[in-house]
């Protein structure tokens, strides 16, 4: 039988909602396919009908389909949907009509089989739903995977549409489509890097990335009324000091607001806690780190039960998503009513993960009157779609191509539909096209080889995309084209880096000039106040400790900066988190001495202050001789007028190294970068991160372990073991001095980048006389001075060399290096 009656079809829908009955949850709409099969398969208590009852919504029938008899294949499903598959030669549609509007679910299941000529592990394609990109280019050489997605459906009917790469073609195994609890996924959740902004999720599309069962166990489909799969969370963990715990039968829906449909008992009622029991002065963080795609944001879900706290107690805790809070002071009892048993989760959102790792932790709070407690039951990552409504990290469209793809997607959907028109669409596109070539060229050298070369010459003429400057002021802009050349159409093989604003390239133009090239995200105004503060100021500075700026580009709503290049990376790589080679205390010094002329220069070079305000380990580059430039000026503001002791703005920055007084009152001064330094300086003494929640809970803030340990007089308990033997005494505790100073709670109490400039070279010095003195003895080579040229300043008619830098550690130095701005402009 090839068609099945719309009665027969109705009918086992109905079946299918009775079977799900007995699990607590009835979805309205509900397509199970075993795609390629002949016959339905019973999967435990649900049943996947063969595909072909499905003809009707199926757009085509011009596609094969395929089996294995694949005896031995490893799943957390049942392995019965992986025996066939529907292989799609031309793009093809599902169209499934929608009884409920609401969000849905959607699973596709995939596995490679070799049928006849068709090798499936060779397959390339993509995968659209609605107006959302789930696949793009997929390719799955081996093995078998889930892709799950789910989003809002407004109409009465999902298009699901599967798109075979040119000379290749596509394949599914099996799909399910299913309307969700209403309960299930929240209209918006709180930003965690921002409190009190909520981010609304109404009209964007999830990937589920992992869902983590805690407690060591895994919970298979079979046990969830969603059919979830939980996965253990033994292999995330990052800490040793754990203890399991399981007690199923505590777990009580009864006295809360969350249901089965939720999560399952066999998720809340096991728990992976701290191990305080054993050893109740433990103070410890439990860290679990995750692999994601940069670039995205992040619904994460927490759910939490208190399976263990047979005192009835308080129960505080903190939460943590990376260096931030996610939750502090966390008092599950009181939420929960102080009944053992009862489950309860929260949602969060984490924005534009700049990086593949994304740590959760749970730790002891200090508002806890009992031994340090916390505990984790089960953990939700979802991928969150991007402005293009995309889930895939090789979606680099910019708008034209964004505008093709739907349009593809248009084309196969209304077939029927006017040619004529899509001619004059065509017409139009290519005048369009033409005209902003021609806008694009105009202001440039008509030579394209040379526009490197003459790029201070061009005029500035705008494309019709950003329109980021109104003047002509700026000279630096590149054709789009020309960068798309120079980082071989923004290759994947060629990210460098990776932030809030962008992913980052290294490029190389035709006459050889290697440059680092930021890409904001396509078709996104977001930072676009950035993007022009970054070039606004970069295009004044000249000064050999800051990094330079090549050029940019706005062309097709694009936002790129272009720098120069700097082949050693970040200070942040060299200190921890790579396996670059270890820098010695020398080097340190000298990479920290010049980062503070790049900060003294913005402090003093112009009539009004710059001031930096992201003053942070990852935004000071090394070149190819470790000479120090600080970078990334989006969040540079003008200081103070002359009658004024602050600018009032909103906090920005990156937690950790924000000024507390900057933080608390919203008054930005020069010494607020003062501070930000100072954390830096501890983390080069220290070769840590600023906030790391995977330590024990007294270490997780490097400024305050630090600093205790200053207290103590015992600084060679905090700083990089590297340096222990390495390092002078004299100059390791000089450098300790002049970062408690910059890191002092008072604006008022610190000193200027002058004066860090001054003892920073006072440290400098007593650590090349001990090399000098070891060298005599024989035991390290001699080690090169870095040479301050002799000057005068006004408050003293004495004479200053290197040879006195150690008599003038009260005084202050901010006009003593005025005099050398001047000769760092060079």
């Amino acid at each position: 039988m090839r068609n099945l009656s719309l009665e027969l079809i109705l009918s086992c829908s109905y079946l299918f909602c009775l079977i799900c009955v007995a699990s607590g949850f009835v979805p309205v709409d509900n397509y199970l396919i075993d795609c390629g099969s002949p016959r339905n398969s019973s999967i435990g208590n649900r049943t996947f009908l063969a595909d072909n009852f499905y003809s009707d919504i199926l757009s085509t029938t011009q596609n094969i389909l395929a089996s294995t008899n694949v005896s031995s294949l490893s799943s957390s499903y049942d392995s019965t949907l992986y025996l066939t598959a529907r292989i799609f030669d031309q793009a093809s549609r599902y169209t499934f009509p929608i009884k409920e509007k609401g969000r849905h679910l959607i699973r596709l299941y995939f596995f490679p089989f070799v049928f006849g000529e068709y090798n499936l592990s060779t397959a390339k394609f993509s995968v659209h739903a609605q107006n959302f990109t789930l696949l793009k280019d997929y390719q799955l050489d081996k093995g078998s995977v889930v892709k799950e997605y789910s989003f809002n459906i407004t109409t009465n009917q999902l298009v699901l549409t599967f798109m075979p790469n040119s000379g290749s073609f596509a394949f599914v195994n099996a799909l399910e489509v299913i309307s969700l609890p209403i309960e299930l996924i929240p209209d918006s959740a709180g930003v965690v890097e921002t409190p009190g902004v909520k981010h609304n999720l109404q009209n964007q599309a999830l990937e589920t990335v992992l869902r983590v069962n805690m407690g060591n166990e895994t919970v298979h489909p079979q046990k969830d009324t969603l059919w979830r799969l939980w996965v253990s969370d033994d292999t995330f963990l990052k800490h040793s000091a754990v203890s399991t715990v399981s007690n199923i039968d505590a777990v009580t829906y009864k006295n809360g607001h969350v249901t089965e449909n939720i999560a399952p008992a066999s998720v809340y009622g096991t728990a992976t806690k701290l191990d305080s029991d054993r050893d109740p002065r433990l103070n410890a963080n439990l860290t679990w780190l995750f692999s994601v795609d940069a670039g995205f944001d992040y619904l994460v879900r927490f759910h939490f039960c208190d399976i263990v706290n047979s005192s009835l107690g308080p129960f505080f805790f903190n939460v943590y998503i990376n260096s931030w809070f996610a939750y502090a002071n966390f008092d599950l009892s009181t939420l929960t009513s102080n009944i053992i048993g009862t489950p309860y989760f929260f949602d969060v959102i984490t924005s534009s993960i700049s990086s593949s790792a994304m740590s959760v932790s749970v730790g002891p709070s200090s508002e806890s009157s009992y031994y340090p407690m916390a505990i984790l039951n089960g953990l939700e990552i979802m991928k969150i779609s991007n402005s293009q409504g995309s889930l895939e990290t090789s979606d680099s469209e910019n708008g034209s191509s964004k505008t093709n793809s739907r349009s593809k997607i248009i084309l196969i959907t209304g077939l029927s539909g006017g040619i004529s028109i899509l001619l004059v669409f065509v017409l139009v596109l290519f005048l369009v096209c033409r005209r902003r070539r021609k806008l694009a060229v105009v202001g440039h050298s008509k030579e394209e080889d040379n526009f490197v070369m003459n790029m201070n010459q061009t005029g500035d003429t705008h494309s019709n995309g950003l329109a980021v400057f109104s003047t002509s002021k700026f000279r630096y802009r590149y054709p789009f084209t020309a960068i798309e050349e120079a980082t071989n159409n923004f290759s994947e093989d060629l990210i460098i880096g990776t932030g809030g604003f962008g992913k980052v390239y290294k490029g190389i133009f035709r006459d050889g000039t290697k440059v680092a090239v930021k890409r904001g995200q396509s078709k996104s105004r977001q930072g676009l106040t950035e993007f022009r503060t970054e070039i606004e100021m970069l295009s004044q500075f000249r000064h050999r400790h800051l990094v330079s700026l090549i050029g940019y580009c706005d062309e097709r709503n694009e936002m790129i900066i272009i720098y120069e290049f700097m082949e050693n990376g970040t200070l942040k790589s060299h200190l921890y988190c790579s396996d670059l080679p270890v820098l010695s205390w020398k080097q340190r010094l000298e990479i920290c001495i010049g980062s503070a002329k790049g900060i003294h220069y913005l402090h003093t070079g112009y009539t009004k202050a710059i001031i930096h305000r992201d003053v942070k380990s990852a935004n000071i580059l090394l070149d190819e001789n470790l000479m120090a430039k600080v970078a990334d000026f989006g969040l540079s503001k003008s200081g103070p007028e002359i009658d004024q002791t602050h600018v009032s703005t909103a906090v920005k920055g990156s937690f950790g190294y924000l000024d507390p007084e900057y933080l608390t009152r919203q008054q930005l001064t020069e010494k607020s970068d003062v501070y930000s330094f100072g954390v830096v300086m501890l983390e080069i003494l220290c070769g840590r991160a600023v906030i790391d929640p995977s330590l024990p809970r007294e270490k997780v803030n490097l400024v305050e372990w630090a600093m205790k340990w200053r207290e103590r007089g015992r600084i060679q308990e905090s700083i990089d073991t590297y340096l222990v033997d390495q390092a002078s005494e004299e100059s390791l505790w000089k450098f300790m001095e002049i970062a408690e100073k910059c890191l002092a709670k008072s604006g008022l109490n610190r000193p200027s980048m002058g004066d860090v400039l001054w003892n920073l070279g006072s440290a400098l010095q007593l650590q090349v006389k001990e090399e000098k003195q070891s060298d005599e003895d024989g035991l390290v080579p001699k080690a090169d001075w870095v040479g301050y040229q002799e000057t005068t300043t006004s408050a003293s008619t004495t004479q200053f060399s290197r040879g006195s830098l150690g008599n003038l550690a009260g005084v202050s130095m901010s006009k003593v290096f005025a005099n050398m701005v001047k000769e760092e402009m060079r």
